[in-house]
């Protein structure tokens, strides 16, 4: 292994990523420094004398924040999510290489999901507000089985089809929606390809398991809303603005859908990981889905498992090691599609530049 001290400049960090990434960092020996602000242009001059800048999903690394770091000499941009679209690829590309994790634990996500269905679908948090304060009255509290229903998977990546196989455990009916299927996987799993219209019309349950592109902005919207049963529910751990926040409050006020259960919200980055417990929620759209006693919202918190942090760290790690051993890069982002460059027709000889 390169035995130059590496340094890295890692942004928006939380107390659980300083232990994770520190206990990671034992095996490969970086030089570590944790900012507790976000990367944005107007942070990115703290970056300046460091080799590698480390970001995550709420970090806005425009084409001014690109342009800085550039000047700046940073040589490898590697995010500790999967998901990119909070990057300018535009503005990156024949600068900054950038690497991404694209498969932490994808378990942690799906769990995660599944635990927001049956919170909301049983009602669990208003059962235990109420026994917490000594009502044990059950009136208000009836929810409804999962098994026979069917639930509509968007996406069917490694969460995707971890979330059919939990579904499966409680005997759903399972239709997907996918633009690249997996024939083989859907034949064996007992899950049949659907289109969209058909996604939104036959299941009980949709949940969201598909990365942010301009294809996949706003999936959930008005028109789509409008072909739901009226009891039907929404689980969002993929990404915020593949609902359409307002089109949702909309929905849930008159009463055409059953519920949502939300992890991610398309305008969080000002609010989730930050404790705004005595301040006023400025956004109206946020404020007004927090009232609703059918809708569920943890705050980006699907990923915040040990095991996913612990992966994260080491995939992170290792995406540098590469980088500076000038050895392929396994995980490197591609700056045509924003998928893995081993998959896009467009790169040469397995790089973008």
């Amino acid at each position: 292994m390169n035995t130059k001290r590496i340094s890295v400049a890692v942004f928006d960090a939380k107390p659980y990523d300083v232990v994770f990434f520190t206990a990671a960092n034992e095996k490969y020996g970086y030089d570590l420094h944790f900012f507790e602000f976000h990367l944005t242009a107007d942070t990115a001059p703290a970056a300046a004398g460091f080799d590698v800048v480390c970001a995550f999903v709420n970090d806005k690394v425009d084409a001014k924040a690109v342009d800085i770091l550039h000047k700046n000499n940073i040589k490898l941009i590697t995010m500790r999510c999967a998901g990119y679209n909070n990057l300018d690829l535009e503005a990156l590309m024949n600068k900054i290489h950038v690497t991404r994790v694209p498969a932490y634990s994808p378990y942690s996500v799906a769990e995660h999901a599944a635990s927001l269905l049956l919170s909301l679908t049983r009602k669990i948090p208003q059962s235990f507000n109420r026994t917490r304060s000594g009502n044990f009255m059950l009136n208000g509290l009836t929810g409804r089985d999962l098994h026979g229903r069917t639930i509509g998977i968007v996406g069917t990546g490694k969460i995707g089809k971890i979330m059919a196989d939990i579904a499966s455990g409680f005997g759903m009916n399972i239709v997907v929606f996918d633009a690249y299927p997996d024939a083989a996987w859907a034949e064996k799993k007992n899950a049949r390809y659907v289109s969209k219209e058909e996604l939104f019309t036959l299941s009980d349950v949709i949940t969201l398991h598909c990365p942010l592109t301009p294809e996949t902005r706003h999936f959930v919207d008005e028109k789509s809303i409008s072909l739901m049963k009226n009891d039907a529910v929404i689980i969002n751990t993929g990404r915020g603005a593949l609902i359409d926040s307002k089109a949702l409050v909309h929905a849930l006020k008159h009463k055409a859908i059953g519920g949502a259960a939300l992890d991610v919200y398309e305008e969080e980055e000002k609010y989730f990981f930050e404790d705004w417990s005595a301040e006023v929620i400025e956004d109206d759209t946020l404020a007004r889905l927090m009232t609703f006693p059918n809708v569920i919202i943890t705050a980006h918190q699907a990923f915040l498992t040990q095991d996913a942090l612990t992966a994260i760290a080491e995939t992170t790690f290792e995406n540098i090691r590469q980088y500076f051993a000038q050895e392929s890069l396994t995980n490197e982002i591609c700056y045509h599609c924003g998928a893995s460059q081993t998959n896009c027709p467009k790169v040469n000889n397995g790089r973008c530049f």
